[in-house]
Order: C-alpha cells, then sequence, then structure tokens
C-alpha cells in the first residue's frame, strides 16, 4: 500500500510560477514510476509528466514540455513539479499518482494522492 500526498498549489496570476510536492509513504518500493496528472472542470483526466525511480527518465506531455519540469527526489519517494509560466488554461487539480510504468494513461497508476488545486488569474 502507498499513501500520497500532494502540496503546493494555489492562486496564482498568469506568467507565474509553481512548485508542486508529491511525497509517498508505505511501500513506496514496490512503485518505479511517480507522475502527475490534471484534471479541469468538464475534461478528462489527463496526463502531464512522469518519472522513473532515478529521475532521469522522464515522458511530458506535448502541451506542457518547455513550461513543466518533473523532478524525482534523491530519496525517491517525493516528486516535484516545477511549472512556470502559468497560463489560465492550466488551471486544474493536479494529482499525484504512482505505479510500475511510464505510462501516459490513469489506467495505468495504482496509487492516486488527494489532488492539489491550481488556479490561474488572468
Amino acid at each position: 500500500q502507498v499513501q500520497l500526498v500532494e502540496s503546493g498549489g494555489g492562486l496564482v496570476q498568469a506568467g507565474d510560477s509553481l512548485r508542486l510536492s508529491c511525497t509517498a509513504s508505505g511501500h513506496t518500493f514496490s512503485y518505479y514510476v511517480m507522475g502527475w496528472f490534471r484534471q479541469a472542470p468538464g475534461k478528462e483526466r489527463e496526463f502531464v509528466a512522469a518519472a522513473g525511480w532515478s529521475g532521469g527518465s522522464t515522458l511530458y506531455a506535448d502541451s506542457v514540455k518547455g513550461r513543466f519540469t518533473i523532478s524525482r527526489a534523491r530519496a525517491q519517494t517525493t516528486v516535484h513539479l516545477q511549472i512556470n509560466s502559468l497560463k489560465p488554461e492550466d488551471t486544474a487539480v493536479y494529482y499525484c499518482a504512482a505505479g510500475n510504468s511510464m505510462a501516459v494513461v490513469a489506467h495505468a497508476y495504482d496509487y492516486w494522492g488527494q489532488g492539489t488545486q491550481v488556479t490561474v488569474s488572468l
């Protein structure tokens, strides 16, 4: 069993930056991949980014590549999402997830956090 807790969301203005964090506890040794998804009102949950065990292998959605950076802490139980140049379109609940494969589909992940709200105003 794994428990994930996100933090770092909030209300910001367009162009600002945020750093989201996710900390895992429990049997974290069983999960190779940690990633981020987001879900805006009326939309399906979409993939944002993922990182492998060491953080050396990463995947990004085309929509965020260049602005978002995922990093895996050396302890390997914490993952961060640095978001630069925030846009109103980035407004969503951001979820941390853990799984065993580098995937862009939500069902590939086994555990999820409760989410943290990111709201970007004009």
